[in-house]
């Protein structure tokens, strides 16, 4: 399990934004995961996607180590940020913006705000 977690902690750490999610972020294979990848691409965010479903261990080992039940998961700056409802809540609100900002993460302003006009 060690050497699991070693690679989850390289994977949420390479990149500035990772999802593990159920499919890929072109593919993506459960809803939940479709509308955090949906939201982030519409945003225009690079992010890395991981397909747990390609890997069982991986699946829950990602579990384990977020001490979180569902995927998706979203990890901003190698922090879990959260699942699918905290990150919709998160973009209605306006706080995913905060956290890319804080975090220099390049995003598209106006495609956040559009999501929240038809969400409104």
């Amino acid at each position: 399990m060690t050497d699991l977690n070693t690679q989850i902690e390289e994977t949420v750490k390479a990149s500035d934004v990772v999802l593990f999610m159920k499919g890929t972020k072109d593919m993506p294979q459960c809803g939940f995961s479709s509308r955090v990848a949906g939201v982030l691409n519409y945003m225009g965010v690079d992010f890395t996607d991981v397909n747990v479903l390609a890997d069982e261990d991986l699946r829950q080992g990602i579990k384990d180590y977020s001490d979180w039940p569902t995927i998706p998961q979203l990890y901003i700056k190698g922090e879990f940020v959260g699942g699918c409802d905290i990150i919709t809540e998160m973009t209605l609100s306006g706080e995913l913006d905060t956290v890319f900002n804080d975090n220099g993460v390049t995003f598209d302003k106006d495609a956040a705000d559009k999501i929240r006009e038809a969400n409104a």
